[in-house]
Formats: C-alpha cells, structure tokens, sequence
C-alpha cells in the first residue's frame, strides 16, 4: 500500500545548511520515492512511499541528507493521517488566527508533559502552549519572534535530548492539504 509522507528537516537554509529544494527532490526520488514535492524552502518535503515505518524512513532521509551535502539534518517523517490529526486536535481557533500566531512543534517521540512542569505558564499569558501527540501547540499571538514563552520553550534544559522540528499553522495546513490528509 501507498502512503503519502510527510518530511520535515529539521534547520536547514539556515545558519550555514544550505539544502536546495530540487536538491533535495531528487534526493528522494534517488531513495524510491513517488510523487515528491516540496513546500517553501524551510525543509517540508510529500512523498509517497511503500515504507510503512516513518522512523525507518526519516532514518534513510538522514543518511541520504548527510551524504550528499555533508553535514547530519534531523530529519521527521509523519504520514498525511497524522497530520490530519495534528490539525483536527488543535486546542486553539486556528481557523480565526494568522498563521504567525500559531506554531506546532513536532517531537520524534512522546513528550512527556512533566518536562514542562518549571514553566510558569500563567507568567507567560496571552501565550500559551498545549502538548498533544508528538507535537507542542504553541500560541503566541505578537509572533514568535518575540516570544518570551517560545524562549523559554527553546531553552536546552526544556528541550535536551529531544529531536524537534518548528512550523507555523499556515505550514502545517498546507502540509495537511499536501498529503491529501
């Protein structure tokens, strides 16, 4: 059976890792992958694939990455279901809010939510977060770039160990509309 991926590179074009898109188009094609497209040129990649195992898939995705442009790139794999779930799990009115003002960050693995515990979140209120399946709904209604919460969410105490990935709402629901989810 055919499944349409999602993959999310963690970093790239940024800070010195150039990764272009039709670089990294025929880099999955080069892996077997059908129908690959990319999305903007932060690191959002569809592909379909007979793989059923996103890990196994987001582990080939990182060698092939390392290979060809020579530095590691953290690489998410999630299927089009489970970004129709992400979506449809919102805890905020993603439907009245500017794509800016609200972030989902996507974890290879359960988070669990007692990581967060040293966060005083009503210190940080309009801004608020939610943990769900993997990911971290974050809304920060002046943008993330001035952040205080997203700060201190960033903090290496808060996020060691964990390999996570950033996206705002309008690149998630294009990524949803993307795998057909």
């Amino acid at each position: 059976m055919t499944t349409t991926y999602a993959a999310l590179l963690r970093g790239i074009n940024v800070g010195g890792k150039r990764v272009p898109m039709p670089e990294l188009r025929t880099l999955l094609e080069g892996l077997g992958h059908g129908a690959v497209r990319t999305y903007l040129q932060s690191g959002n990649a569809v592909f379909t694939s007979e793989t059923a195992d996103q890990e196994l898939l987001a582990a080939e995705l990182e060698r092939a990455v390392e290979k060809h442009f020579g530095f590691p790139v953290a690489c998410l794999v999630r299927d089009g279901a489970y970004l129709r779930a992400v979506s449809a799990a919102c805890p905020f009115p993603a439907a009245t809010l500017e794509g800016r003002q609200l972030h989902a960050t996507f974890f290879a693995e359960p988070v669990d939510a007692s990581r967060f515990a040293g966060l005083d979140q009503q210190s940080f209120l309009p801004e608020e977060f939610r943990l769900g399946d993997r990911v971290l709904y974050l809304y920060v209604p002046d943008g993330l770039g001035r952040s205080p919460l997203a700060a201190a969410l960033a903090r290496p105490t808060v996020l060691k160990g964990l390999v996570a990935t950033s996206r705002n709402w309008n690149t998630v629901a294009r990524l949803v509309e993307m795998t057909g989810a």
